[in-house]
């Protein structure tokens, strides 16, 4: 995850938002035993400890030790375990094992995050403009993370059968389902996506350069798909019929058996409960489907008459909302999307889910990793991914943007990933 960073945010509000993020990753754990945090639910995931740890070795790596002079590591062992996968740095523990590392503990791994918060807020008057960027950095990589330290929780907690609840919370009464999708008509001819460097703030080195790109007649669906809408497409028999599929995407669905998005759950009476960071409650009609995969929602979209939207639609169709708007993270307490809504412009672009594209995880044109170690981040992973847009209810506020780039492989779902449909015109 290299970095872009145009304009470094004078060192005090820096420290003061480095401090914020630090404190609410530890919000985020404050409900976890040491087992809960220890577990792995699966390779794609991580504990929650890990994610503790890793988010405070890069700052103790990237800034301390390569910036402050006499730096001692607060343990010589914890690279090996806490590196993910930066070959710059060394060998590393297998990702796949991370759920072995019973030792540090929880209370250890929040004793180092203590001892570095520390010596940063001591050293960063004195950090030149470098180490300042990759402070910028490690706080956006730390929100990242956030996430995926939600994400992984639930994926955890999902598999143990009395159903635990991270926030315990009762559920809002449904909305009513929103009427049907409207279309809004998209930008045409060509237009300019990605990060734009005359401009200030933080993108992810990926975002760039800025550069055009040429539109088609076409429309955005105004919403996101609902539950309910994803219930028609089951019940149409969607994961059945090999028409809608892509050939590696129906492969997938026979394989794994593959009958309804991530932790939906019949509910013996032809219904469905659905199990999140609040536990296990019926199904909520009219809030966006989630936890469904690229082969789902480009199976949901050829059924439905429609496709997904390109990275650049889905972009020009942001550009000038704002980002930091919706259901997003505010705090440590009750994740989950809310009831899907419309508006004159497409609606939920940031918030609730974070939407499939059609496009491939490729580099812009004059992409060009930043030197060094941090430039592993996202050049690498530029294969085999698809792009998401927009946001989550589980990405902290302000993390996101018209440019941001997110990724992963088209049979992953236990990120809170959703749908929005596009069409030609």
């Amino acid at each position: 995850m290299a970095a872009r960073v145009d304009s470094i945010t004078e060192a005090p509000s820096l420290g003061q938002r480095l401090a914020e993020t630090r404190a609410l990753s530890r919000a985020l754990v404050a409900t976890l035993s040491d087992a809960d945090a220890t577990i792995q639910p699966h390779p794609d995931a991580s504990p929650a400890k890990w994610h503790l740890a890793h988010t405070t070795w890069f700052l103790e790596t990237f800034v301390l030790r390569d910036h402050v002079p006499g730096h001692q590591p607060f343990d010589p062992g914890f690279a090996y375990l806490f590196n993910s996968y930066y070959e710059a740095e060394g060998a590393r523990h297998a990702r796949e094992r991370r759920g072995m590392l019973s030792r540090p503990s929880l209370e250890q791994i929040l004793g180092w995050r203590a001892a570095v918060d520390e010596t940063l807020a001591k050293a960063m008057p004195h950090l030149p403009e470098a180490a300042l960027a990759l402070i910028e950095l490690g706080i956006q990589h730390e929100q990242q993370h956030q996430e995926l330290l939600l994400t992984d929780i639930l994926a955890s907690f999902a598999q143990n059968s009395l159903d635990p609840a991270v926030w315990p919370h009762p559920r809002p009464t449904p909305a009513p389902v929103p009427p049907s999708i409207g279309w809004r008509r998209g930008r045409e001819g060509i237009v300019e996506i990605g990060h734009d460097a005359a401009e200030s703030g933080f993108a992810f080195d990926c975002e760039a350069p800025r550069h055009r790109t040429l539109l088609q007649p076409h429309a955005l669906a105004d919403r996101v798909i609902t539950n309910a809408e994803w219930q028609s497409f089951m019940a149409d028999g969607g994961y059945r019929d090999t028409a809608h599929w892509l050939s590696d995407g129906w492969a997938w669905v026979k394989r794994e058996g593959i009958e309804a998005p991530l932790y939906w759950r019949p509910d013996g009476g032809g219904g469905w409960l659905a199990f999140a960071l609040d536990g296990l409650h019926p199904l909520h009609p009219a809030a966006p489907v989630t936890h469904v995969s690229f082969y789902e929602a480009d199976a949901f979209a050829r059924w439905a008459g429609a496709r997904l939207p390109t990275e650049a639609e889905w972009e020009s169709a942001a550009q000038g909302l704002d980002p930091a708007a919706g259901n997003q993270l505010d705090a440590a307490g009750p994740v989950r999307p809310r009831a899907a809504s419309r508006s004159a412009a497409p609606a939920q672009m940031f918030g609730d889910v974070w939407e499939w594209t059609g496009s491939a995880f490729l580099p812009y044109p004059g992409f060009r990793p930043v030197a060094g170690a941090v430039g592993e981040y996202n050049g690498k992973f530029m294969s085999g991914q698809a792009v998401l847009k927009g946001a989550s209810c589980a990405t902290p506020r302000g993390h996101s943007r018209a440019s941001y780039r997110n990724f992963f492989y088209p049979w992953q779902r236990w990120q809170f990933t959703g749908v929005r449909l596009a069409k030609d015109l």
